[in-house]
């Protein structure tokens, strides 16, 4: 059974959540907290798998709490729980570890299914959230690039054509089963292509490793 637990200030939402995640999965919420601090006391004193974490919060804020879980506790996978308005707290909290985020007022299913595939080893940026939020920061999003040219994507990592592949199939949220059966590779080879690319790129995690990928397509547009 995955074991979460839930971080945000707002009383009901914290209850509500609960309710609803309990009541349609497996997932068992084993605390709530409603600040930084006191989700870094639940995990002290709680075996966590997952942290849904709000961002804005008195005493401290959700983006402090990651870069502190994820130093402590680096296995404990963090979820940012955001609206539109938080785009520069999400790119922070994303920086500091967190394997993902979503909207507040996602459709509980879909929120259930996002909490497995990060307990699972996946990262949780929606595509469609991720076009909104590096938009408004205008980032050129490689997520919608139809193939990858080294002539059009910055590459200063030195990725090879292989590893840029699987930089892609990252960005678009595929598993390293998926991502396998798509590139015809073993899932062991896929592994080592995806532990190369944490290296070049200086990252720690998929979702970090996205984040630099959308970052550094900037390039192609500087030159038009």
């Amino acid at each position: 059974m995955i074991k979460a637990a839930i971080v945000e200030d707002q009383e009901i939402l914290r209850k509500s959540l609960k309710i609803v995640i309990e009541s349609i999965s497996d997932i068992e919420i084993v605390g709530t907290a409603e600040n930084g601090e006191q989700a870094i006391a639940l995990c002290e004193k709680e075996n966590l798998d997952i942290v849904l974490m709000d961002i804005q919060m008195p005493v401290m804020d959700g983006v402090q709490a990651t870069e502190e879980i994820k130093k402590r506790w680096p296995n404990i996978k963090v979820i940012i729980l955001t609206t539109f308005q938080d785009v520069t707290h999400v790119l922070n909290a994303l920086n500091a570890g967190a394997e993902g985020y979503i909207l507040k007022a996602v459709d509980p299913e879909y929120l259930v299914q996002g909490i497995k595939m990060v307990y699972y080893g996946g990262s949780l940026i929606p595509q469609q959230l991720a076009k909104e939020v590096f938009g408004q920061l205008q980032l050129n999003n490689i997520v919608h690039s139809e193939q990858l040219d080294h002539n059009s994507i910055s590459n200063p990592y030195d990725l090879n054509n292989q590893e840029l592949k699987v930089l892609k199939c990252l960005t678009q949220g595929l598993s390293n089963k998926d991502i396998s059966e798509k590139m015809f590779l073993s899932v062991g080879t896929v592994k080592n292509y995806i532990s190369t690319i944490y290296s070049k790129l200086n990252v720690k995690n998929r979702s970090a490793a996205i984040i630099k990928a959308m970052e550094e397509s900037l390039v192609e547009d500087k030159k038009h």
